[in-house]
């Protein structure tokens, strides 16, 4: 898929888990159990170990069922082993031009992470696909959200922190493109205990909510 078709997937979906494990094969467990409950894009965070073989693993194991990314990359090197594994988008917790323009050099969606106006426009600037605003709940939620919105209605923004099953209707409203979703789904506990089921659970209550909330 190209950069636009990627982002109009994950805008689609409305929720990007955050797939954080101490290793690999609860990583791709989770991922197994959250598509089941129907959400089809996958974050995997550099700090699940050998993330870019779990991505190349989803790649191999899921095809054009789902659309997997990589998540807390920090540098344009990151980047780069994660693209050539397989990524189809880059997150980052913060604002790295070098890492966005890697990215875009591969033809692959940039989401890079800021939270004060002033980094975002920053971001925007810089060809950001996608603004993730961390951590969102640090200043207030949806409300914040809402607040940037205001003077940068043509920033796409998703955020991420403080984003649940309660407080997702919020976010939306609030402008959100798509919601990043960490532990409230991606709950390793539960994949450890052989509880694979909540995760499929929760996935399936997080895309009620969205498509409830984009009918008002």
């Amino acid at each position: 898929m190209t950069r636009a078709e990627v982002c109009k997937r994950i805008e689609a979906v409305g929720v990007v888990p955050v797939i954080r494990a101490p290793s690999p094969e609860l990583a791709l467990l989770a991922c197994e159990a959250i598509l089941a409950g129907g959400i089809s894009v996958f974050e995997i965070t550099m700090t699940v170990p050998d993330a870019p073989a779990v991505i190349r693993a989803l790649r191999t194991r899921l095809g054009d069922k789902a659309v997997v990314g990589a998540g807390t990359v920090l540098d344009a090197a990151d980047a780069r082993a994660c693209i050539e594994a397989g990524a189809e988008f880059i997150v980052s917790p913060g604002f790295d031009p070098a890492t966005i323009a890697a990215a875009h050099e591969a033809g692959i969606a940039a989401m890079p992470g800021a939270l004060t106006p002033t980094e975002v426009i920053a971001a925007w600037k810089a060809g950001a696909d996608v603004v993730k605003i961390f951590p969102c709940s640090a200043l207030g939620g949806a409300s914040y959200l809402r607040a940037l919105k205001g003077p940068l209605p043509q920033v796409k923004l998703m955020p991420t922190g403080g984003v649940n099953i309660n407080t997702a209707k919020d976010f939306l409203a609030a402008g959100a493109v798509a919601l990043g979703v960490g532990s409230e789904l991606v709950d390793i506990a539960a994949v450890k205990d052989g509880r694979s089921h909540v995760l499929t659970e929760r996935a399936s209550e997080f895309v009620a909510a969205v498509a409830a909330a984009r009918k008002k």
